[in-house]
């Protein structure tokens, strides 16, 4: 989640006039009153932004303006290998995935790909499989059924993509808090996904530098 640099006061409705944007007297923002107003993306855009939609991690999260930054990382160093930058909506991250998958350059040899419990559906392992690429995904069994039997968790491989796929957090903690993707300050989705391009490009110069020096 790469939060967007837009207001939360812009985020009007699509039939709404914007003509006068002008701050009121005194050099203050307009007044602006969204209480127990629904505000969907479906009704309403960022006068600023308008690509941005309103997003939340979790049920009890604050919903924010933002993008969604998706990466692929190499499970032995932790290295970046492909990244999205997408508009925020709940196929968002599965859609994603499949696109990056269909980049892996394995060839005929199948892969394998890593990922959490929330790519645990039926459409997104059978994808994988269309693309030769076995889905190492975490199992959800919350009241339900997951789509990943045991032919795939019985193998040693499954559990080792499961350790290692958390090396990809370390570069979504080391965007946000040192290459500056918790709140971007930067427009639409070219340029913030220019943005998202150019540290994941850093993370891994940094990331090499550090294996570098650690085998020296």
């Amino acid at each position: 989640m790469v939060e967007a640099w837009a207001s939360q006061k812009d985020f009007r409705s699509k039939q709404e006039k914007t003509d006068d944007d002008e701050p009121e007297e005194g050099g203050r923002n307009r007044e602006v009153y969204f209480r127990r107003q629904q505000r969907r993306n479906e009704t309403h855009e960022s006068a600023t932004d308008a690509e941005a939609r309103l997003w939340r991690k979790s049920q009890t999260a604050e919903a924010k303006l933002s993008w969604l930054g998706h990466v692929l990382g190499e499970n032995r160093h932790g290295l970046i290998v492909n990244v999205r930058l997408t508009r925020a909506h709940g196929r968002a991250e599965r859609e994603a995935a499949v696109e990056i998958a269909r980049e892996i350059p394995g060839g005929t040899e199948r892969v394998t790909l890593g990922a959490d419990r929330g790519y645990d559906t039926r459409e997104f392992v059978e994808q994988l499989q269309d693309l030769n690429v076995t889905p190492h995904v975490a199992q959800n069994r919350s009241g339900r059924r997951s789509a990943v039997d045991g032919r795939t968790t019985r193998h040693e491989g499954s559990w080792v993509s499961q350790k290692r796929r958390k090396l990809v957090e370390e570069f979504f903690g080391w965007a946000k808090v040192v290459a500056g993707l918790r709140k971007v300050k930067l427009r639409g989705r070219e340029k913030v996904g220019w943005l998202f391009t150019l540290a994941a490009a850093a993370y891994g110069l940094a990331r090499m530098r550090n294996l570098m020096a650690a085998t020296a």
